[in-house]
């Protein structure tokens, strides 16, 4: 939302409740709110295995809800990151659309008229609490569709073990990267530098190297430019000084997954690889030392971080516009949102939430990522190409390092596809 109406948000805030008023915007909806209704929630699981899926955060969340509002049931689906997206888009294209879905893209489905706007939906004090430069990634056409969940930023994450063991200091430049990793791969590291380009979450591996090299999915006007000279360079530089040296281990960059790659790092087989807060709880649990610095670029470290945010949605199909509003009300407390952020060691989208945790001292390891959150770059978010592109970068960008191919045809290839998904919409 922009910022006039964040200032009538708030304004708006302090009257109602100078009058004693819970508020809920009213919006355009038809339903009334009455009778017995169940809410089908689609999310994506943060968790590393069963004994973490963020199923039982939300079964937990659910069921307390349920006991505050009879008369709403609440089911909630997890599946992988690496289907999460897909799911949805099928159900959606077979007219079953979940009423809610937490995953990663909106804009297509805003733009397809499928969603309710955060003011048909959430409370006054709901909608006003969220992070300005998170909302403002939300938006088409200047209406919030996307309620920010959790958001986080990306650091290069280092074995500080086995960099003490080779004799290195945390790396700066991308000449420190080929320098670090020869030397782990000479000492037996199994992935002295790894690369997760498969399906899983590959668009974001691929952001924070674009940014690195001084480049990015859009241009300053916010065109599609993935087959910009800059970009060009840096996979070409990725393939001929780290991957054609055999430099990110065992599993072809294609076929390494995100979840692979960090379960690696977390046993210590892992030299380097960006990595962001979740990793890092999960290593030190399992006695791996981390050190941490800004993404290196070519010349010194990337100016700036990449951010991420992931979206909660409202789905119109089956008319549940009040009881979603209510749920999400209820998902957005304080007490929610930080101890979702606190199992997952991801930061919280709210200015309330927000601030308690930086006056936390047992978050003191969060606090360089919050720090870096409001001036760090997402990928665009409010484009309704969005979703068809990222799924297009996840199928071809781990092509695009293979030893002998070809980064050039392969970006030009999915900037083709992206200024085609564009010019559709």
């Amino acid at each position: 939302m922009d910022r006039a109406v964040q200032r009538r948000f708030v304004g708006l805030t302090a009257a109602v409740a100078a009058l004693g008023m819970t508020a809920v915007l009213s919006g355009c909806g038809s339903d009334t709110g009455s009778g017995d209704v169940t809410l089908r929630m689609v999310a994506a699981d943060y968790g590393t295995g069963a004994e973490n899926s963020s199923q039982k955060y939300w079964d937990d969340v659910a069921g307390k809800f349920e006991q505050d509002n009879p008369g709403i049931k609440v089911e909630v689906s997890v599946y992988s990151w690496k289907d999460v997206d897909r799911k949805v888009a099928e159900m959606v294209k077979a007219g079953k659309a979940p009423d809610i879905a937490q995953i990663g893209a909106y804009a297509d489905y805003a733009e397809a008229g499928k969603l309710y706007t955060a003011d048909e939906m959430i409370a006054i004090r709901t909608g006003s609490n969220f992070l300005p430069s998170l909302t403002d990634a939300g938006q088409v056409d200047g209406n919030l569709y996307g309620l920010p969940f959790v958001a986080s930023t990306r650091l290069l994450f280092y074995n500080k073990d086995l960099f003490a063991k080779a004799g290195l200091g945390a790396p700066q430049t991308w000449d420190d990267i080929q320098a670090d990793a020869t030397a782990l791969k000479q000492r037996g590291v199994t992935y002295p530098f790894a690369l997760p380009l498969g399906q899983e979450e590959s668009q974001a591996e691929t952001l924070m190297w674009l940014l690195s090299g001084g480049g990015g999915y859009t241009d300053e006007v916010g065109n599609y430019d993935i087959d910009s000279p800059a970009n060009i360079a840096t996979f070409r530089w990725l393939t001929n000084n780290l991957v054609g040296k055999g430099l990110t281990g065992p599993v072809a960059p294609a076929k390494l997954d995100r979840a692979k790659a960090f379960d690696a790092f977390t046993k210590g087989e892992v030299g380097m690889l960006n990595g962001h807060p979740t990793l890092m709880q999960e290593a030190e649990k399992n006695g791996v030392d981390v050190g941490m610095v800004p993404l290196p670029g070519v010349d010194g470290p990337t100016k700036g971080s990449m951010g991420v945010a992931d979206w909660m949605m409202g789905f119109k199909q089956n008319g549940h516009r009040t009881q979603i509003g209510k749920f999400l009300d209820f998902a957005y407390k304080d007490d929610n949102v930080t101890a979702f952020a606190d199992q997952y060691d991801l930061l919280p989208v709210t200015s309330s939430a927000s601030a308690a945790m930086e006056a936390d001292s047992k978050h003191k390891s969060l606090h360089a990522f919050l720090t870096a959150l409001p001036n760090s770059q997402l990928p665009p978010f409010g484009k309704t190409s969005w979703a068809q592109v990222s799924e297009t970068v996840k199928e071809k960008i781990g092509s695009a390092v293979e030893p002998g191919g070809n980064p050039e045809g392969v970006l030009v290839e999915i900037a083709a596809k992206a200024r085609q998904a564009e010019s559709a919409e």
